[in-house]
């Protein structure tokens, strides 16, 4: 989330007006090269960043929420003209470029414009923490005895010096090449993830939100802490296609939060268990925000095999958030909503099942082995097709007119250029992260630094695989304070991963998904809790103690990865009876820390049995079929003793799940 916000309140109708139209152009441009005719990466990726260079210097003034008057006109004008600039010259020049043996003086000063651009886009669109790493990757470059900036080699770690690099040599490989700026970063955000945040645009823009949250109300509300429950479901179907957990905080957040204020929940746990619940949409197969298109091309998987593989982990992390919720609903005696302020099923389903057709179109394209790219595209048409046909379908049962149907195609066009304009929008910040991504991505290739980086973390671990992982999980808490999570999975992948998968052994696509996983922790872990501010805005509370209870209800972020790690087969596959077996444990443990964590299930667990629990969790992470065996025998006979002390009163009045 960035720290500059957009000033639109402020801004001309004339600006507005070129947000629109640049917003637009760029949503047809994605659209024509997912759909029409693929485009060659030094085509679509340079373009597609011109349009978003231009579009970030439209939507954030350098004067933030004041009109940008003659100096801010001064400023950001050549800013603008440069992003074009960004957007032209490679394309256009692409033969020279590529034949050229030594690049050419123009080359690298358009390259080293680009460079400067971004970080100044970042600052703006995202926040300074992102910009400055971005900067101090490019220090780094130049730190050497052979580099722009030589008298900061002797500042550096042993292990960390290398022999630096002229201003030429970095922005050749920033700019030039596939290597840097333009590299799988950018080309992702310019392929994958923004035909799906246009996808995700369209279903916002006609109603599909509010018919996931009436949907999740209608089968939930009735039960214990129905609105919380509703909130885990809404989140789990609205959070993958959103893209962003703060996104879908404010969305779903916005009907989800009163509601469970008034039925009892306090207002910091409303809004914790809405920051955790959105946290979750971003592991939720089969979009996962952006994460399942960039493991794909990291690991070259297909991705299909990314949102196979992780759906049983989502649903565990949903399941315990659903867990703690339902048991905070019991202890503190709350009830479900009445069934004449609920929405009927049926009747939600009447109003809004055309909605489920594009999501049906999107998962049959993805099984049948279309490219993202393209499922993205169809599925687009799909959601377009189905809201014009249900459109029609009222139109003609309520009266048909010449003038009703004049109507009905301006609205429609409204929706559509809406739709449109707002995708490009939504994908202003993920591409500019992914931007300044491919600068530390280019500069990492270029100095050798995530081989030194892996030797650091060996030496700090002592080869101890829990330790590393502490280690990781630390940094990706660092890097979230300042990074959104595309961009903090991007760092840290690159700098981790081949400790990970070359040191320690653990298969390629687990390393990749623990790391994605812990890169959403800055949403919900204090002291900057991003999602977790966002819920304590909509519930009135103050925002540290909602982003204890987000962090206290997404537990399974954390400790799912580590069961990844040691229990491998729930992710890579094996015998059916060892991964039946571990999806068993699995669910065990996670109950039983939702227990221990609460102190309650049917009855109120006394303390020696939440120590226990904690014990039997341990013992069901051990990498040892026999040890698993020893903590699930615990866990369930400490849970059958609960229940029994439910039934037989000593406990008070039992209690029913």
């Amino acid at each position: 989330m960035s720290d500059a916000m957009p000033a639109d309140i402020a801004a001309p109708r004339a600006v507005l007006r070129a947000i629109s139209v640049v917003g637009i152009a760029l949503s047809l441009f994605q659209l024509y090269a997912a759909g029409i005719q693929p485009l060659g990466l030094f085509f679509q990726r340079p373009i597609h960043l011109g349009f978003i260079l231009v579009l970030c210097f439209l939507i954030y003034p350098v004067t933030r929420t004041r009109p940008r008057g003659v100096l801010g006109w001064a400023i950001d004008a050549p800013l603008i003209a440069t992003g074009a600039l960004v957007g032209y010259w490679v394309p256009a020049n692409i033969d020279a470029i590529a034949n050229a043996i030594i690049p050419r003086d123009i080359d690298v000063w358009v390259g080293v414009l680009t460079a400067l651009v971004v970080l100044e886009a970042s600052r703006r669109a995202i926040g300074l923490a992102m910009t400055l790493i971005g900067a101090a990757f490019i220090v780094y470059a130049f730190a050497g005895n052979r580099g722009e900036l030589p008298f900061l080699s002797d500042l550096l770690p042993g292990i960390l010096n290398h022999r630096g690099y002229t201003l030429e040599r970095l922005a050749s490989q920033l700019t030039l090449g596939a290597e840097g700026i333009f590299g799988i970063p950018l080309g992702v955000a310019a392929t994958f993830i923004f035909v799906f945040v246009l996808f995700g645009a369209f279903l916002e823009v006609t109603g599909a939100g509010k018919f996931f949250i009436d949907l999740a109300y209608a089968m939930t509300g009735r039960q214990r802490g129905g609105p919380a429950k509703a909130a885990v479901i809404a989140s789990a179907g609205m959070g993958s296609i959103s893209g962003s957990a703060i996104a879908n905080v404010v969305t779903t957040g916005a009907f989800t939060i009163p509601l469970m204020k008034k039925l009892g929940y306090r207002p910091a746990q409303a809004g914790g268990i809405e920051a955790a619940a959105s946290t979750g949409g971003q592991i939720m197969p089969p979009l996962m925000g952006a994460g399942a298109f960039l493991i794909s091309e990291f690991t070259r998987t297909p991705y299909i095999d990314i949102v196979l593989v992780s759906i049983f982990p989502a649903m565990l992390y949903f399941g315990a958030v659903y867990l703690l919720v339902h048991i905070a609903a019991v202890k503190q005696g709350l009830e479900g909503l009445a069934a004449e302020d609920l929405p009927r099923t049926r009747d939600v389903l009447i109003e809004g099942w055309h909605f489920l057709l594009p999501l049906v179109a999107l998962v049959w394209l993805l099984v049948a082995g279309y490219s993202p790219m393209r499922v993205g595209f169809y599925a687009i048409l799909a959601v377009i097709a189905s809201a014009a046909a249900r459109a029609l379908w009222r139109f003609a049962t309520q009266g048909p007119t010449w003038a009703g149907l004049v109507a009905l195609g301006r609205a429609g066009l409204a929706q559509l250029l809406e739709a449109l304009e707002l995708g490009a929008r939504n994908a202003v910040a993920v591409s500019v992260a992914c931007a300044v991504a491919g600068i530390i991505v280019g500069v990492v290739g270029l100095t050798g630094l995530g081989l030194k980086f892996s030797a650091m973390m060996l030496a700090f671990s002592g080869g101890n695989l829990l330790l590393a992982l502490f280690m990781v999980v630390l940094a990706s808490l660092v890097l979230g304070l300042g990074l959104p999570v595309t961009a903090a999975y991007i760092v840290l992948i690159i700098l981790v991963g081949p400790a990970l998968t070359e040191e320690f052994g653990i298969p390629l696509i687990v390393a990749h998904l623990v790391v994605f996983w812990w890169s959403q922790d800055s949403n919900v872990t204090p002291p900057v809790a991003l999602a977790g501010f966002a819920g304590a805005a909509i519930a009135g509370s103050g925002p540290m103690e909602t982003s204890v209870q987000a962090w206290k209800y997404a537990k399974g972020l954390y400790l799912i990865p580590l069961f990844m790690v040691f229990n491998e087969p729930i992710v890579t596959g094996g015998p059916l009876p060892l991964v039946l077996w571990n999806g068993l444990v699995v669910v065990l443990a996670l109950t039983a820390f939702a227990v221990a964590l609460e102190g309650f299930l049917f009855a109120p667990v006394p303390l020696w049995q939440r120590v226990a629990l904690v014990a039997a969790v341990v013992a069901a992470f051990w990498p040892s079929i026999a040890v698993e065996a020893v903590g699930a025998a615990i866990i369930a006979a400490v849970l059958a003793w609960n229940r029994r002390a439910a039934r037989g009163g000593a406990a008070g009045a039992p209690q029913k799940l």
